[in-house]
């Protein structure tokens, strides 16, 4: 029996599953599979994700509006809207937001993060 393939559909903030994290910030599933994960989030000004690193998972964030400085093992890299920056596994990483402004970024994990997030 062949695999069934799912009925295609764009995908939105507005379809897609939403959660909070840390102070004030938004998350919205785009994808959500163990191989993939695409996460659209929002992070408002002087807001801070917490220092840590994954084990399995590469991430790539791309910033669509705003500004955000990245810090990865202790160096600092702002990244503005139009551009990303790739972290590999094991490789201890922040995101915050120095700005005045809201900061909204797409998070690409292969494979899916979930479960595999370690804090300093």
């Amino acid at each position: 029996m062949a695999d069934e393939v799912a009925e295609p559909r764009a995908v939105s903030r507005e379809t897609a599953e939403h959660y909070r994290w840390g102070v004030d910030c938004d998350g919205w599933h785009l994808v959500k599979d163990q191989q993939l994960s695409v996460i659209e989030e929002l992070m408002p000004a002087a807001a801070a994700e917490i220092r840590h690193y994954h084990r399995n998972s590469q991430q790539f964030f791309y910033i669509l509006t705003g500004e955000a400085i990245m810090e990865i093992e202790g160096r600092t890299v702002l990244v503005r809207a139009g551009s990303g920056i790739r972290v590999l596994p094991g490789t201890r990483h922040q995101i915050r937001n120095s700005s005045s402004a809201a900061v909204r970024f797409l998070v690409i994990s292969q494979p899916s993060s979930r479960g595999d997030r370690y804090e300093e």
